[in-house]
């Protein structure tokens, strides 16, 4: 079980990176630095340096502040289309190797394809939520962000077997998001009239 909970674990700070890259990394380095939960071996060992977990801390004031502002979030979203993904494959790499034989080089492009995976949804959900509330509803969806990479980053430590459960009600919500967004757009599509020829 103990591999099936890392990889579960590398698999849940990759998403919780794509949501927000800071979170998770602090995380990772404030529990491996304080706590006896979490042993980081080299080169990972890093995140627990102070002056990395200084600039991480000035990184994620920044990206809560900027990720609130409509306009500048989606600026936001476009730098960090290449720094969530990479912190999503140091975390899954860092994770996956403390006792697991996983390739780094796979561990590397899982975290790669998880983190930019959320990323991307994250990126194109935002201009409509900013079409559809004006602009008023990106901070408080940028809240709900940061809050649920935070679950996401504990959960994924501390109880990382309860990440299968929340994977299965996050693919289930988003089926059913689907299949309203089908059906609304069966019933918009306007049905053609008869034909009335003539006789």
């Amino acid at each position: 079980m103990g591999a099936l909970t890392q990889i579960l674990a590398g698999f849940g700070l990759s998403a919780a990176s794509g949501l927000n890259a800071y979170i998770p990394l602090l995380i990772v380095g404030l529990m491996a630095k304080f706590t006896p939960w979490l042993k980081l071996g080299p080169p990972f060992d890093a995140l627990t340096n102070e002056w990395v977990l200084g600039v991480l801390v000035v990184l994620e004031l920044i990206e809560i502040l900027v990720d609130k502002v409509p306009g500048l979030d989606h600026l936001n979203d476009l730098i960090q289309t290449l720094i969530r993904p990479t912190a999503g494959a140091i975390l899954f790499a860092a994770n996956a190797h403390v006792i697991t034989n996983l390739n780094p080089t796979i561990a590397i492009i899982l975290g790669l394809l998880v983190a930019f995976s959320v990323h991307a949804t994250k990126a194109a959900a935002r201009p409509v939520v900013t079409v559809g509330t004006l602009g008023m509803g990106n901070w408080a969806v940028s809240i709900v962000e940061d809050i649920i990479s935070v679950i996401i980053s504990f959960a994924a430590l501390l109880a990382p077997i309860l990440l299968i459960f929340v994977f299965v009600i996050f693919l289930l919500l988003i089926l059913r998001w689907w299949s309203r967004r089908a059906s609304r757009a069966v019933a918009a599509t306007p049905t053609s009239a008869p034909l009335n020829w003539p006789r």
